[in-house]
């Protein structure tokens, strides 16, 4: 079986290469803009926005997995989320097209649903805030439309919850080193839920899907349970780096105005700062979701949650 990740430069996308290269059955071609610091050999340098490249690069393949994206909160101009998202996810559906490819893996988001939603399901509306969820979203709706018209395709979406593990350095790694610290500041009471996915099992469940779910299209949220609150976390750091940590309490509003002021700050520099009001609310919301149709589907996770944090933490800031 051949391969391809579109995007597989990045922690998901090398974090996978890992896995699948283990088979020998699986042959990968990794095509990204980015050259891979890993998996160099495997990597064709290539743009989704330029579909006739993409379309060059795809000869031969039996599999696309779609991983490129715009996602960070501060991207400029906000139309390359649409560009990226959107725009790749019609290039890669042509060019895939133009070689008789029909499976496709596609990673989407939780961030469709929006914020604080009572755990939302596969089924719940889409609400998305920003627009990385918005574009995220379109691009789910392109690929609705596509199978729609070409019902003999495979399409499977994961939309999967914040990712974690070792080597990442994403919103998880961020607050982690800071309750690692002993110098964390807690906004609210730390009692909002947060589902988070390791590394290890969110590849695994994408090499489920090539291998057991070839058929149909069919859209999963992905996440690990249990769910932990911020004040979860912060016991799970002490207990697994065997340290006490202090936290200090601000209410909510503190925290809010403190991100406006961080905003003004930046625009008056000119500067993209760590603290944002974008992700004060984002650290205080609920972001808790349903997985059972994952969890129901013949996957079983590799490694628990408890475990994938305990790696984490002490790969990063054990001593």
């Amino acid at each position: 079986m051949k391969i391809a990740l579109i995007g597989g430069s990045g922690f998901v996308g090398t974090n996978l290469i890992s896995l699948l290269t283990q088979d020998p059955t699986i042959q990968i071609l990794n095509i990204d803009k980015q050259k891979s610091t890993k998996y160099d050999s495997i990597t064709k340098i290539g743009n989704i926005l330029d579909k006739n490249s993409l379309a060059s690069a795809l000869q031969g393949i039996d599999v696309v997995v779609l991983l490129a994206a715009e996602h960070k909160d501060n991207v400029s101009p906000v139309s390359l989320y649409y560009d990226v998202n959107v725009g790749g996810m019609k290039n890669t559906l042509e060019a895939m097209e133009m070689n008789g490819i029909k499976r496709i893996i596609f990673t989407s988001s939780v961030a469709i649903y929006g914020l604080n939603k009572d755990n939302p399901s596969e089924s719940t509306p889409a609400d998305p805030f920003n627009h990385y969820g918005k574009s995220k979203w379109e691009a789910e709706q392109v690929l609705q439309e596509w199978y729609n018209a070409h019902p003999d395709w495979n399409i499977n979406i994961i939309r999967p919850t914040v990712i974690f593990g070792e080597g990442n350095r994403g919103n998880v790694y961020n607050l982690l080193k800071q309750i690692a610290s002993g110098k964390f500041l807690m906004i609210g009471k730390g009692e909002n839920k947060k589902s988070m996915s390791y590394i290890g099992n969110i590849v695994a469940f994408i090499e489920f899907l090539i291998k057991d779910k070839a058929v149909g299209y069919e859209v999963y949220n992905y996440v690990d349970k249990p769910d932990f609150t911020t004040t979860d976390l912060v016991y799970h750091t002490g207990e697994v780096l065997n340290k006490r940590i202090p936290t200090t309490h601000i209410p909510y509003w503190l925290g809010m105005l403190a991100g406006y002021g961080f905003d003004l700050l930046g625009w008056v520099l000119r500067k993209k700062l760590t603290v944002s009001s974008v992700r004060v609310k984002k650290f205080c919301a609920v972001t808790q979701f349903n997985s059972s149709k994952a969890m129901g589907s013949g996957f079983v996770p590799p490694f628990a949650i408890e475990e994938g944090l305990k790696r984490t933490l002490e790969t990063e800031f054990g001593k």
